[in-house]
């Protein structure tokens, strides 16, 4: 008998944007570092540009937008604008200290393309 799970895709219902405990880790001392308000919640977005045609954004906001997607996990707010929610649906943001660099890096199962860097990708 396996142990594996399935899931049927059901069209019309996607799956959310997530962050890492170690990329929430991050953003709290990164808060702290700069002295923002505990209750600022991180932006998490796609903009027009890069090499492969769209990068991500991440800033810190005081609130939500209206139309906002909004989340909270671990005591971080996640404010997602709708139109980069349609590139960012299943979008699993976390964070790396490794040889190759340290910053955030975006894990997109809608990316067909991405840069070399890992902060633009194409659909």
């Amino acid at each position: 008998m396996s142990n594996i799970e399935t899931q049927e895709f059901v069209p019309g219902v996607t799956e959310d944007v997530n962050i890492t405990p170690k990329a929430i880790e991050e953003v709290k001392k990164i808060k702290k570092e700069n002295s923002i308000p505990d209750d600022y919640g991180l932006r998490v977005g796609v903009k027009g540009g890069g090499c492969s045609g769209l990068s991500y954004t991440l800033g810190f906001d005081a609130e939500s937008r209206t139309g906002d997607h909004v989340k909270e996990i671990d005591g971080v707010k996640l404010f997602v604008d709708m139109k980069s929610f349609l590139y960012l649906t299943g979008t699993e943001v976390d964070f790396s200290d490794g040889l190759m660099g340290r910053g955030f890096v975006f894990n997109n199962p809608n990316a067909k393309k991405t840069c070399g860097c890992g902060s633009s990708f194409g659909v």
